[in-house]
């Protein structure tokens, strides 16, 4: 019996416990991120406080991945095989939980303080009906200035205007059907102004973005401008001008 017992491997039931833990501290965290959204979007949490849940929800969903790490180590399969799999599942759900919160991060390190994006940064299009719609918002209405201009030619080179080889009326359907594409809330149709208006929202937080896209003749053609701006946030980590480089797309795509 001795000998026998010689062979067994030890249970370590402290693992077990901590691989467990980790498990919940890592759905726990996925938790708080993913509801930092929606808490923001529909039951009105002001934005910085939602930005802090999520950073929160970060902090324990990293804790969860980083016990788990530590567990995994001295927990083997076999008669010990719960607690490995709950510290694998712990770092899957940690990790996953803790991509976007990190992203932004990164991005917002590397993105241009940007949050006024236009094709024509000496006359960029104004705000007309979406100007009555930023009522509260954190970015005032006004286009920035030369020195965002400058700061943006340097950072998007490729936001420019679109000449399209159409008279402007038919370059007005285009432009609607491009931003009806886009899944757009079109708040303003106004081909006699060559006008489009149009607020993005985003996905999960529910942010709000003005676009104003205009169209003038160009010759035998005419020539589209595009302004997407935010209305929360220092920098926009890119969105706007990934936003106007996609409705560029669809419209240069149009037969």
């Amino acid at each position: 019996m001795q000998v026998a017992a010689m062979f067994v491997r030890p249970t370590n039931p402290l693992s077990h416990r901590l691989a467990r833990l980790a498990f919940v501290m890592a759905c726990a965290g996925a938790l708080v991120v993913g509801l930092a959204g929606p808490l923001h979007r529909f039951a009105g949490l002001d934005v910085d406080i939602a930005i802090g849940v999520m950073r929160y929800g970060f902090y324990v969903a990293v804790a969860g991945v980083a016990l788990a790490v530590a567990t995994i180590v001295p927990t083997r399969p076999g008669d010990r095989r719960r607690g490995f799999v709950a510290a694998v599942l712990a770092i899957m759900i940690g990790v996953a939980a803790a991509y976007t919160p990190l992203s932004w991060f990164q991005r917002a390190q590397h993105m241009p303080e940007l949050n006024d994006i236009s094709t024509d940064i000496n006359d960029p299009p104004p705000l007309v009906v979406t100007l009555q719609l930023r009522r509260g918002a954190a970015n005032p209405p006004a286009w920035p200035g030369k020195s965002a201009g400058v700061l943006q030619r340097s950072a998007y080179p490729d936001i420019v205007p679109v000449v399209l080889p159409v008279p402007p009326a038919e370059a007005f359907k285009r432009v609607d059907e491009a931003a009806m594409a886009m899944g757009w809330d079109v708040v303003a149709r106004a081909p006699a102004d060559g006008r489009l208006e149009a607020v993005a929202t985003s996905d999960w937080f529910g942010f709000r973005d003005d676009i104003v896209v205009r169209i003038r003749a160009d010759g035998a053609g005419s020539r589209v401008d595009m302004r997407s701006k935010s209305r929360f946030g220092d920098s926009d980590l890119g969105v706007n001008a990934q936003r106007i480089r996609e409705f560029t797309a669809k419209l240069k795509a149009m037969p």
